[in-house]
């Protein structure tokens, strides 16, 4: 049992949160949810120990394992896989080398009755007692069976973590995190940059095999899936329910409801009390019922509502140009980086109107083919684009193309041609970038703010193919609700890349699955590739089974 006890946090004058207390236990899996700057991942940082509180603290056993896995990535680019697989032991590495460093210096020193070789003495007593007690492992064998498990190769092994993707990088974390065998696992947005297949193994894995775990996600099906218990922070407290994100929602609004009620009763009840006293406070008779309500009018503690987000972004794309039956057409497509084949002989054609969704586990090629459609050379094979053809895309890293020193406003203006730059002010007023902020530099930006503003560029001119790649990473979900939204009503034809089942369920009426080398059509929703898509690894265990 993990107890957060009294935690507060203040910085620049400003209370996060105050006074926050409450109990993990063993096979907890807890939803932190709260609006942008509430403070979730603050706290989560806290109970990682990465950040102290202002006051409070957090208690737990003797012995007690927690991992935590932070929203950007922290792996060394210098290190192959293992090596950064092994990080998970640092801690046992630095204390064995510690040690043989201690013994070396018992052997060789000869000052045998001074106070620093006694001192020596007891520090390699010490050192050797703690060491000892850990339970003998073979570290080696321990990271092979992990990384394994997790969908690497034994030749993935020595290769550097820099030439994996983002959601293999995640894999390794997660390694380092499994090795730990935590007793708290600490997750920070884990689905960004995961492919659909890696999600669903994060999702049976947490499910199945970890003990308690407390995650921030945006992910709506991801957290509906694998929480028992959701914990919102707002106005600087928490509120504790015992049910998942779903069913949270649906007591909120309850609680919102009886807090109004009981908002408007008690105004109404001051308010008659404050007309009593206007009307009687000269009258000697009423003197003491005056001064008893004004002593209970001081003494009361006026009820609060729960803060409501009401920013809203207003999201519509321009009415698009019309353009020729078929978009895009590609006939035998190949590409290789080097000796590594991406992928060979892809044909496929879409239609004017289709809602198309690219899905596979990352570095399968779907940015890649995304990259062939947006003009890149060195692909071999066909690719022909329909007439009046006018592409709008937003990359996977669109964000991190900013120029951080301009303002946002700058930003926009430079993009910005022709009539549409007198609008400028009002589509950054309906991207929740009004007033003082449009002056404020990108670098000051949250992930999302920066994918606001990127996505702003997409709506500068009408497009009849929209190619959007992973666009609701760092989004949260009422924003995400907004763009899918505006995405149905849009008339063109789309292409989007994505992991987010929830963001593609209804949006998409055909699959492309990349996996292979080769690209699969699905002529089907999302929701009935995933269905068809596990019934099919459901086969693929039972012939395996059976020919064991």
């Amino acid at each position: 049992m993990i107890a957060a006890d009294g935690l507060t946090v203040e910085f620049a004058g400003t209370t996060l949160f105050k006074n926050v207390s409450f109990v993990i236990n063993d096979k907890d899996r807890i939803a932190l949810m709260g609006k942008n700057g509430a403070g979730k991942s603050t706290l989560l940082k806290i109970l990682a120990g990465v950040k102290p509180p202002t006051s409070g603290r957090v208690s737990s056993p003797k012995g007690t394992v927690i991992a935590y896995l932070p929203q950007h990535l922290t792996t060394v680019d210098s290190r192959t896989v293992f090596e950064e697989a092994s990080q998970a032991f640092s801690a046992m590495y630095e204390m064995k080398s510690r040690l043989e460093e201690l013994n070396s210096q018992l052997t060789t020193r000869t000052d045998y009755e001074s106070e620093s070789y006694f001192k020596l003495i007891e520090d390699v007593s010490h050192l050797s007692e703690q060491y000892y007690s850990i339970e003998d492992t073979n570290y080696d064998a321990e990271i092979e069976k992990i990384l394994l498990g997790l969908g690497f190769l034994r030749g993935d092994f020595i290769r550097p973590t820099r030439e994996f993707s983002g959601g293999w990088r995640m894999r390794i974390e997660l390694a380092k995190i499994l090795l730990q065998k935590p007793d708290l696992i600490l997750l920070d947005e884990p689905t960004n940059h995961m492919d659909i297949e890696s999600v669903q193994w994060l999702e049976e894995f947490l499910i199945n095999s970890a003990k308690a775990v407390i995650v921030i996600s945006h992910d709506r099906a991801f957290v509906d899936n694998i929480t028992t218990r959701t914990i919102e922070v707002t106005m600087g407290r928490i509120y504790d329910y015992k049910v998942n994100y779903t069913k949270y929602q649906e007591l909120r609004l309850e609680r919102r409801q009886q807090q109004q009620k009981q908002f408007d009763d008690q105004q109404k009840m001051i308010a008659e009390t404050q007309d009593f006293i206007e009307r009687f406070k000269g009258t000697y008779s009423k003197t003491l019922q005056v001064q008893s309500r004004v002593k209970m009018l001081e003494k009361l503690n006026l009820v609060e509502i729960d803060e409501e987000d009401t920013s809203a972004l207003r999201l519509k794309f321009p009415p698009s140009p019309r353009s020729g039956s078929y978009p895009v057409i590609i006939q035998e497509m190949s590409k290789s980086y080097g000796d590594h084949n991406v992928f060979s002989d892809v044909s496929l054609t879409i239609e004017r109107g289709e809602r198309v969704a690219f899905v596979g586990k990352n570095g399968e090629g779907k940015s890649t083919l995304v990259r062939a459609l947006m003009g890149e050379k060195g692909y071999a094979g066909n690719l022909t684009l329909g007439h009046n053809i006018m592409i709008g895309y937003f990359a996977q890293n669109q964000a991190s193309l900013l120029n951080e020193e301009i303002t946002v406003f700058q930003t926009v203006d430079d993009a910005a041609k022709g009539d549409i730059r007198a609008k400028i002010r009002d589509i950054l007023g309906a991207f929740m970038f009004g007033g003082d902020i449009s002056s404020n530099k990108v670098k000051v930006l949250s992930g999302g703010e920066r994918t606001r503003l990127a996505m702003i560029k997409l709506l500068l001119e009408p497009v009849n193919l929209l190619i959007l790649d992973e666009p609701t990473n760092h989004l949260d979900l009422k924003t995400k609700d907004i763009l899918k939204s505006a995405l149905m009503d849009y008339d063109g034809t789309l292409i989007l890349v994505s992991h987010d089942r929830d963001f593609l369920d209804g949006l998409v009426n055909k699959v492309f699955e990349f996996g292979n080398k080769r690209v699969k059509e699905h002529l089907c929703d999302i929701r009935s590739f995933l269905e068809k898509k596990k019934m099919e690894n459901l086969r693929e265990l039972e012939r395996a089974n059976t020919s064991k």
